[in-house]
C-alpha cells in the first residue's frame, strides 16, 4: 500500500515513502515502461509496486526464497531474483507464481542480466553461470545451468553481456549463441574476464587494478569496457585486445 504522500514534485520533496519490507532492502530493479519496481530485501521476500498510479500501490509479495535477496532484474512480465540461498527464482509477475528455480551455484547469487533468451549471474562462489531463460521444455533442473564461467580466484559480483556482430545459427537444442558473443565478469581477485559465451573459455584475462572491482559498463558498441573499484580507480579497457586504453592516463582518481 502506499503511504499516502501526494506526489508533489517539491524540489527535496519526496514523491512518495513506501515502508512494507521487514528488513533491509539490497537492491530494486524499475521494468522498461517505469510502471513496475520491485524491490528485494533481507525479509527473504521481493516487493512488486505500481509507480504511475497517485500513491504507489504494493501489487504482491513474492515469497520461496530461504535466505535474503541480494539482486533483481525484470524482463517483460516476469522477474528474477538471486539470494543468499544460492538460488535464482524465475516469477510470473501476474499471478506471483513461481515458475522456475535454477539450482547450481554453490554460495551467494550477487548480479543478475537477462537477455530475453539466457539469464546470467555471478557468485560467491567464485563462478558466473549462464542459464536458459524458457525452461519449458527442461526436464531436468540442472539442464538449465548451459554454461559455467570458472577461472576468478574470489568473489564474481559485476557483469556484463556484449553480443557478438555476426549471425548465430541455432544448435539442436534451439540455442542461437553467436560466436562472438562475449560474456565480461568483474572479481574481488583485483581482475576482470572475458568470456566466449559460446565455448565458456576466457579469452582475456584484464589486470591493472589494485582492489576488488566493483562495477562495470561498456560503450554503446561494446568495443570499450569501463571498470571501476576499492582502489578508486576507473579504468577504460580496449576488449577485443585486452589492453588498456591510451594514452597512459588511464586511470582517474587514483593517486
Amino acid at each position: 500500500m502506499g503511504s499516502g504522500i501526494s506526489k508533489s514534485g517539491a524540489e527535496g520533496v519526496p514523491l512518495d515513502t513506501i515502508k512494507a519490507h521487514t528488513d533491509c532492502i539490497n537492491c530494486m530493479a524499475l521494468s522498461e515502461d517505469a510502471s513496475l519496481l520491485v524491490t528485494g530485501s533481507d525479509d527473504t521476500t521481493a516487493k512488486m509496486w505500481s509507480t504511475k498510479t497517485d500513491c504507489v500501490e504494493d501489487l504482491g509479495t513474492l515469497e520461496g526464497h530461504q535466505s535474503f535477496i541480494q539482486c533483481v532484474t525484470i524482463y517483460d512480465t516476469y522477474v528474477i531474483t538471486g539470494s543468499k540461498d544460492a538460488t535464482l527464482k524465475l516469477w510470473d509477475m501476474g499471478t506471483m507464481e513461481c515458475l522456475f528455480t535454477y539450482e547450481g551455484h554453490t554460495n551467494r547469487i550477487n548480479r543478475l542480466i537477462c537477455t530475453g533468451e539466457f539469464i546470467f549471474s555471478t557468485s560467491h562462489d567464485k563462478t558466473a553461470r549462464a542459464w536458459l531463460f524458457d525452461t519449458q521444455d527442461v526436464e531436468d533442473p540442472s539442464d538449465a545451468c548451459i554454461r559455467t564461467f570458472e577461472g576468478h580466484t574470489s568473489v564474481v559480483s559485476p557483469i556484463i553481456f556484449v553480443p557478438g556482430t555476426s549471425i548465430g545459427i541455432p544448435d539442436e537444442k534451439g540455442m542461437n549463441i553467436n560466436p562472438t558473443d562475449k560474456v565480461v565478469t568483474g572479481s574481488f581477485d583485483n581482475t576482470a574476464r572475458v568470456w566466449s559465451f559460446d565455448t565458456g573459455i576466457c579469452l582475456k584475462v584484464l589486470k591493472g587494478h589494485r582492489m576488488p572491482i566493483t562495477c562495470m559498463d561498456t560503450d554503446p558498441k561494446g568495443t570499450i569496457l569501463y571498470t571501476a573499484g576499492q582502489d578508486k580507480a576507473i579504468i577504460a579497457w580496449d576488449i577485443a585486445r585486452g589492453h588498456i586504453m591510451k594514452p597512459q592516463k588511464r586511470m582517474w582518481g587514483l593517486v
